[in-house]
């Protein structure tokens, strides 16, 4: 069972409003301004990956994007994958990442610097995997992060 505290209630399209149903929020459009509900749809962080844990029963409200309306959701923001340092990947650490490679050409350069998450954002490392060697000769892990704040 998801974690109550953690449930952020949204709105999505009606057709797709399915428990279990995982999506990237990618930020609202033009016609979303001038919208009364925008507030409940756009509370979600661009770029982050969410999953639906609950419909909730209600009225099908009116989308200019959303040919069958929108319903209320209950979603959770999931874990984010990163690559750290392996002396930084300890679980239940709070870090913030430098994403300070410009090596743009690297396989894992987009794992190093993952463009949705802030550079002074708190994040507490909830898993640790696999380690690798990056090209500039340091040990990486890929670790589990969750948003610490």
């Amino acid at each position: 069972m998801e974690n109550e505290v953690n449930k952020i209630v949204t709105l999505c399209g009606k057709d797709w409003a399915i428990t279990g149903i995982e999506f990237t929020f990618v930020g609202g459009s033009q016609e979303c301004e001038q919208c009364r509900l925008k507030k409940v749809c756009l509370k979600l962080r661009i770029g982050s990956k969410y999953k639906i844990v609950g419909v909730r029963n209600g009225e099908v409200q009116p989308c200019q994007l959303h040919d069958d309306g929108v319903i209320a959701v209950e979603v959770v923001e999931l874990p984010l994958l990163l690559a750290v340092d392996s002396k930084m990947a300890v679980e239940g650490a709070v870090i913030r990442i430098n994403g300070n490679c410009s090596n743009v050409e690297c396989s894992f350069f987009n794992i190093c610097n993952p463009s949705n998450i802030g550079k002074d954002e708190s994040l507490e490392i909830i898993g640790v995997g696999e380690a690798f060697e990056c090209p500039k000769g340091k040990t990486m892990r890929v670790v589990e992060v969750s948003r610490s704040g």
